[in-house]
């Protein structure tokens, strides 16, 4: 496993289906077989707690407590706006220009110490960061393959075609797809959904993530085949 280099960037069918959260149950697993993973969140808005008297993003803070060591925040979160606002309309407000080459730099750096990556975007594929540009464009320059995170919800068939068409327009890899329940209370024909989308989304379907009261991750538990991504 150390020769092996792995950059795997996490998108959503939309904000708030856990991206997060499955990223760091995907952390664990791969340290269980061997690989230096770590969580990279280049840019991020709100989502804020304290600690020492610093503010830092919450989506950040958990990729890095689940990473196979600690970094420093700002290595793993590079660009952070404070409120949960679009990363364009933030960049605007702030007068903080969400620089491609920041990213990079700070992907390129993460690199030097880790070699299974987790890159985690901002809401979903088309995410802009400016009025000229979207997450998915830096993705592109990067060339990284990407792994979709469904919440089984109405409208998640619609959205994840659509991310996948997306992704594969772009002339980048799918690694597969994850489901994610991210209510108590399953989704009616909740099964029919996933069966429907793997078949439709024909790219390897990674497992089935589970409600977690209180966001409590017992990793034994959950089975995600990260081998197949």
């Amino acid at each position: 496993m150390k020769n092996i280099k792995k950059k795997i960037f996490i998108t959503g069918t939309d904000t708030n289906v856990g991206k997060t959260l499955i990223s760091c149950i995907l952390l664990k697993k791969a340290q269980k077989f061997g690989f230096k993973s770590v969580g990279y969140k280049p840019v991020s808005c709100g989502s804020i707690i304290k600690k020492n008297n610093y503010k830092f993003n919450k989506d950040a803070y958990l990729l890095n407590k689940y990473s196979f060591k600690n970094f420093s925040l700002k290595d793993i979160n590079p660009i952070h706006f404070d409120k949960s606002i679009p990363p364009h309309i933030a960049s605007k407000i702030n007068k903080k220009k969400i620089c491609f080459k920041k990213m990079s730099n700070g992907l390129k750096n993460i690199s030097k110490h880790a070699n299974w990556i987790l890159v985690e975007g901002a809401g979903g594929w088309h995410t802009p960061l400016s009025n000229k540009n979207k997450f998915s464009d830096w993705v592109i320059l990067e060339k990284l393959p990407v792994l979709i995170i469904i919440a089984i919800k109405i409208g998640c068939i619609n959205h994840a075609i659509l991310t996948k068409n997306a992704i594969l327009n772009s002339k980048l890899k799918c690694s597969g797809w994850i489901a994610n329940n991210t209510y108590k209370k399953k989704e009616t024909h909740h099964q029919e959904y996933i069966s429907y989308l793997k078949k439709k989304l024909k790219i390897p379907f990674l497992g089935e993530v589970k409600f977690l009261k209180n966001k409590k991750i017992n990793f034994n538990k959950i089975k995600i085949n990260i081998l197949l991504i």
